[in-house]
């Protein structure tokens, strides 16, 4: 009787452990496309036999155990951090790109030729009154035409900051995720057992990656830390949300003392962002200001060299702008007449050199060894690279995080396959352990039977 009731008390002990590992199985068939979910597999403890010692054997459940692999998931991070900031360039910059056309009719290459056009036709007829108010009608359209290209950089500017204002707030939003996750690791240490807190957390750290570059440290307890460069972001069950600045012309994030932690956030989508405001706009800015100065300055001081249609010194320039740091956005022809155009040379009133000598600047490499249709195709094609650039760096790091995704899965994902195989297999021992323990049964009963009845 002693070995029977050993054998049925073993068999039900095991019926209980694989009926664990079948809702194990489960869990996972109904998670395979839970995002941060991965395998868990119940592992099974024999326990030792040993008639002597009274030890009955038979087995128990051991811990679950998550194909959960920190390694593929850091690489699947870093790739979709890169992703971040890849697709957030490529779309920032793409704005920039019709700005730059050089292929449009009101570009600044085709109003710069039209003006110095204008000035070839006057030196024909210098003292036509109507040409001469062509010269002043293109000059107006070249300030335009800066004037709309300033705009045009201004206003993705404007969308970066916009862009920049919404994203703050999404990853302080993130943070908070991640410490009530942490919070509830802390209440219940068998917590970091539990699938659905794993997977959420992970689902969480990769939804901030896309946003923001970060740095992990894993507590003992299975907390996650999450610092940028040596900036807190969230230790333990509390989060330092970070904010963002745009009282100056550089957009600065601030720690949550207020610290000024901009060099710190290199990627993802806000490093994108930071680096698009505070480096790549305000270079194309730059070097479109510095154009729009020569330009005028030389136009101006070309001018100044001859004489008017009276045969006096030009009482003016032809343009004017505020100050160098913003000649594109101010550029603008004065109130110059049409008889102010100093078109004849200082020794020839009435004559057209100055005009010749205007219409030449077309050709002077007065930009850095450059014309001014030679520079502004340098800054145009500058942009169109970096376009390009961010585009093609979208593209292979989009294959590059589907790669990282693709491995994660084949590693620690789960196969549905896999764990139908796995089901039919624990099916098929939980049905022969459900049939031993009624064959025990039977025998016990048996045995009992043949126990004569005690008699008086």
């Amino acid at each position: 009787m002693g070995s029977l009731t050993t054998s049925l008390l073993n068999a039900s002990g095991a019926l209980n452990v694989y009926g664990r590992a079948l809702n194990v199985i489960q869990n996972n068939i109904s998670n395979a496309n839970t995002p941060g979910y991965v395998e868990q597999d119940q592992t099974l403890i024999a326990e030792p036999f040993d008639g002597t010692n009274r030890t009955a054997g038979g087995i128990i459940a051991g811990p679950i155990q998550s194909a959960r692999s920190e390694y593929l998931e850091q690489n699947v991070r870093n790739q979709a951090q890169v992703l971040g900031y890849a697709q957030q360039r490529a779309s920032d910059l793409g704005q920039v790109q019709p700005v730059f056309s050089p292929t449009s009719t009101s570009s600044i290459s085709a109003m710069l030729n039209k003006f110095f056009s204008s000035f070839s036709q006057l030196s024909v007829n210098p003292n036509d009154p109507t040409e001469r108010q062509s010269v002043i009608n293109a000059a107006g359209q070249v300030a335009e035409s800066f004037n709309q290209a300033a705009t045009g950089i201004q206003q993705v500017s404007s969308n970066v900051d916009s862009q920049t204002h919404d994203l703050v707030p999404q990853i302080n939003k993130v943070l908070q995720q991640i410490t009530a996750l942490n919070q509830q690791y802390a209440a219940d240490a068998s917590s970091t057992q539990d699938a659905g807190l794993d997977a959420q957390m992970h689902s969480a750290l990769e939804n901030l990656s896309t946003m923001v570059n970060f740095s992990l440290v894993k507590s003992n307890t299975g907390q996650y830390n999450v610092f940028t460069g040596g900036t807190p972001l969230v230790v333990g069950d509390h989060e330092y949300p970070i904010s963002a600045d745009f009282s100056s012309p550089q957009t600065v994030i601030r720690d949550a003392q207020g610290n000024d932690i901009t060099s710190e956030l290199t990627g993802g989508q806000l490093g994108a962002l930071l680096g698009e405001k505070n480096t790549t706009l305000p270079h194309y800015m730059e070097l479109l200001n510095s154009l729009a100065a020569t330009f005028a300055d030389e136009v101006n001081q070309q001018l100044s060299q001859g004489v008017d249609q009276n045969g006096q010194p030009p009482s003016m320039g032809l343009f004017t702008y505020r100050q160098t740091s913003n000649a594109a956005s101010t550029l603008a022809v004065t109130n110059i007449a049409p008889d102010q155009i100093a078109a004849a040379s200082a020794g020839s009133p009435g004559g057209n050199g100055n005009a010749i000598a205007l219409a030449q600047l077309a050709s002077a490499p007065l930009v850095n060894g450059f014309t001014f249709t030679q520079a502004y195709g340098n800054l145009s094609a500058q942009v169109g690279t970096d376009v390009a650039q961010a585009q093609q760096d979208q593209t292979d790091d989009k294959d590059l995080l589907t790669q990282a995704q693709q491995t994660r899965s084949q590693q620690t994902g789960v196969s549905l396959n896999a764990e139908a195989a796995k089901l039919l297999q624990v099916q098929q021992t939980y049905d022969a352990i459900g049939k031993l323990i009624s064959t025990i049964s039977d025998l016990t009963l048996n045995v009992i039977n043949l126990i004569p009845p005690v008699t008086s």
